[in-house]
């Protein structure tokens, strides 16, 4: 039997084991920091000077001070001192000052982007996987360059949207 659960390191409690409040404790605020995980900022390569009981950051590349080693881990602040959570494939944390949501891929934070197959909105969806590219109109019978420049316009802002080549 190991000491610890296998994806987060949450202590367990063992038979005859002194002081099982302090692990029980300790798993509870490691949850806390995962759990719908929101970060204030980040990631930081430094702690904050007064971070609040609380208050979770993602520690950034090259952490100094207290940080050291603990690169792209979640840092929550308990008021006495940090508890680190290394984050797992698919942990997503919600960045309160970008107001964006980060998504761990196992190697590492996104910069905001977020993985999806589609996007659905009250059932239906709205935008789904990449199209090849429109064609812009040439020639026909009838020039209409009014007709036209709306057709370029659409076609560009669906490949600025990313939506077509």
């Amino acid at each position: 039997m190991t000491n610890a659960t296998v994806r987060f390191a949450l202590p367990f409690i063992l038979p005859g084991q002194a002081q099982k409040e302090l692990y029980h404790n300790e798993a509870l605020a490691r949850i806390d920091a995962a759990l719908c995980a929101a970060v204030e900022e980040g990631p930081l390569a430094a702690p904050p000077i007064s971070p609040s009981p609380g208050h979770c950051w993602i520690v950034g590349d090259a952490a100094a001070g207290a940080w050291t080693g603990k690169d792209g881990e979640i840092a929550s602040w308990s008021g006495s001192g940090w508890r680190f959570v290394a984050p797992q494939p698919g942990l997503t944390s919600w960045n309160k000052a970008a107001g964006l949501w980060l998504h761990y891929d196992g190697t590492g934070w996104s910069d905001g982007s977020l993985p999806a197959a589609k996007i659905t909105i009250g059932g239906l969806q709205v935008v789904g996987p990449r199209r090849p590219a429109i064609p812009s109109p040439s020639n026909g019978t009838i020039i209409d360059a009014e007709a036209r420049a709306a057709v370029a316009a659409i076609i560009a802002t669906l490949m600025s949207h990313g939506l077509i080549e």
